[in-house]
């Protein structure tokens, strides 16, 4: 045995002349099978967020399409807006009853204004001067008086022949509703403009846009 052969050591481990065994550690082949599984999950990672990538900075497929998160689950189209068509809750003229009174110092004024009232389609009741309550304190152009359900509808359609004029509820009963003249009273909206403003009052409103 030679001099340079570990205690221990024969057979094939015998050295002899100028070579020597190689002394190095088994392989851990479980560490290695670890090794190989994190680069295959790392690779895919990355190929994943490439494609992320490319679908956002590339609108989504080419413009056909886009993700749920990108337009929101089930976003509907804005509406297209409908034609004209008449609101059922608002009455015609013709079934508005008006008493008109004046609260100005300007003798006439409420006979003038009922007689333009009535070729316009309106019902006229009393015609007079204004009640004491009223009377010479009115400084805008007018006041609309009715019941609390006329508010939604017989005001407003009424409202339309005299701009500016302030619609107030109060406690009666009755369906015919009050024009109380002011003193910034000149003369009411003209027929055409009045006009105007009751199909503006009678349209629908258009539905609201969405944006997705």
């Amino acid at each position: 045995m030679s001099m340079l052969t570990p205690p221990g050591m024969g057979g094939k481990y015998r050295i002899t002349g100028d070579k020597f065994p190689r002394m190095r550690r088994p392989r851990n082949r479980r560490r290695t099978i670890l090794a190989v599984v994190a680069s295959l999950v790392a690779l895919g990672m990355a190929g994943w967020g490439t494609l992320q990538l490319i679908d956002v900075f590339g609108g989504g497929g080419g413009g056909k399409k886009t993700t749920a998160a990108g337009r929101g689950q089930g976003c509907p189209k804005a509406a297209t807006p409908s034609a004209p068509v008449r609101n059922a809750a608002l009455p015609k003229p013709a079934k508005i009853k008006v008493n008109v009174y004046n609260a100005t110092k300007r003798g006439g004024l409420a006979k003038e204004t009922a007689d333009e009232l009535k070729k316009r389609g309106f019902t006229v009741g009393k015609v007079g001067n204004a009640p004491p309550e009223y009377d010479k304190k009115v400084k805008g152009t007018g006041i609309l008086l009715g019941a609390p359900k006329a508010v939604s509808g017989v005001l407003p359609v009424l409202g339309t022949q005299l701009k500016g004029a302030v619609q107030k509820a109060d406690g009666r009963k009755g369906t015919d509703v009050d024009l109380i003249l002011g003193n910034g009273f000149k003369s009411l909206t003209t027929k055409k403009d009045a006009d105007k403003a009751l199909a503006a009052l009678a349209r629908p409103a258009p539905a609201p846009s969405v944006k997705c």
